[in-house]
């Protein structure tokens, strides 16, 4: 018996490397919303802060995030060509969607752009596409995702590659996975005790199992 009967993924830093083309926009973004400069020092500490110190640290009030994100979005739309799927990636996504695993797919980012990135194939595994979410409004998708697909909680993992994202899988109720290869520093991850750390894509597979080989710190 498989442990999971769905897994919501998220899908910048965690299914797609958006980090590195983010970079090359951050300096426009920061500009245009009147946000504190940003060297390349500060943006890597970055990484290691919750979400609400990111917003301290780069001076932006609540009311301002929406605009921001749907900047984001926008530009994201834009530059597909520049975002990839991490390697690796496919192959897993493959592996747990022939074990008879749910995948769902909850990102603040535009959908167009996700399925563009993941290609139709991919995108065909995906039972649930719930995107554009708030940045800090996953857990209820996360209920709507699971009321959808007929999943209780227990039975459900998250996985995505922020602070916020193991925040959103308490919340909600179901288990957490966090991915290293993102955005969060794994320092960051492992103080938010995850349920799971995943260190490479490969090790995605294995969430099919009865009882995953995947130790959180391991």
């Amino acid at each position: 018996m498989r442990r999971y009967d769905l897994v919501i993924f998220d899908f910048d830093g965690t299914l797609a490397d958006s980090l590195t083309w983010f970079r090359t926009a951050m300096t426009e973004v920061i500009d245009r919303h009147g946000l504190k400069p940003l060297c390349e020092e500060r943006a890597e500490a970055l990484r290691g802060m919750r979400p609400k110190e990111i917003m301290t640290e780069l001076g932006i009030p609540a009311w301002k995030l929406p605009f921001i994100a749907a900047d984001v979005r926008a530009r994201a739309a834009e530059n597909v060509d520049k975002i990839h799927l991490f390697e690796g990636i496919a192959p897993a996504l493959h592996e747990l969607h022939a074990s008879g695993v749910k995948l769902a797919l909850v990102s603040s980012n535009g959908e167009t752009a996700v399925r563009e990135v993941l290609g139709p194939e991919l995108s065909s595994l995906f039972s649930q596409f719930s995107c554009g979410a708030a940045l800090f409004g996953k857990a209820s998708v996360f209920r709507k995702v699971m009321r959808k697909a007929h999943a209780t909680p227990d039975r459900t993992l998250s996985v995505g590659d922020e602070t916020r994202d193991i925040e959103a899988a308490r919340e909600a109720g179901c288990d957490c996975a966090a991915v290293s290869w993102g955005f969060a520093t794994r320092d960051a991850l492992e103080r938010e005790a995850a349920d799971l750390l995943l260190d490479s894509p490969a090790m995605l597979g294995s969430l099919s199992a009865s009882q995953p080989v995947l130790a959180r710190g391991a």
